[in-house]
């Protein structure tokens, strides 16, 4: 048979031997409730307080959230400004790379044209000389 609390393992029982007086109550009305209430009674104010520090560590808990937050936000805001800086510095290299590129082309198209140039010149003479010996030659000498 299932013992009802605790205390039914102290119920009295017949001893052997002659009668002798009862220790403890054989009827249990309170019941485990009142048993338990004092110790309850006792923890309520653990309770409280382990409750109190749970509140505590939830309220530091969304600070550091919202602190996290923050400064994630503005890590990103700063990152977002760096790449923009960064395109733009990145952007001038590129246009300094092409601008010398596109001077020495410049350079070297300028000493081909001077090149071309001072051969055109050094025909010139032989080229005129040639004009004009067609121009005099023998089929065209009275021909104004």
């Amino acid at each position: 048979m299932a013992r009802l609390n605790f205390l039914d393992r102290f119920r009295p029982v017949g001893a052997p031997g002659p009668a002798g007086p009862i220790g403890v109550p054989a009827s249990d009305n309170p019941g485990p409730a009142a048993e338990l209430a004092p110790v309850f009674a006792a923890l309520a104010a653990d309770v409280d307080a382990s409750a109190a520090v749970v509140e505590a560590a939830r309220l530091h808990a969304e600070h550091d959230m919202a602190k996290a937050r923050t400064q994630a936000a503005a890590i990103l805001s700063r990152a977002r400004l760096d790449a923009g800086a960064e395109r733009a510095r990145a952007a001038a290299h590129v246009e300094r790379a092409a601008a010398q590129k596109d001077q020495l082309v410049i350079e070297q198209a300028h000493r081909e044209a001077a090149t071309l140039e001072a051969s055109a010149m050094a025909r010139i003479p032989s080229l005129v000389d040639e004009v004009i010996d067609d121009l005099l030659g023998p089929g065209n000498a009275g021909t104004p």
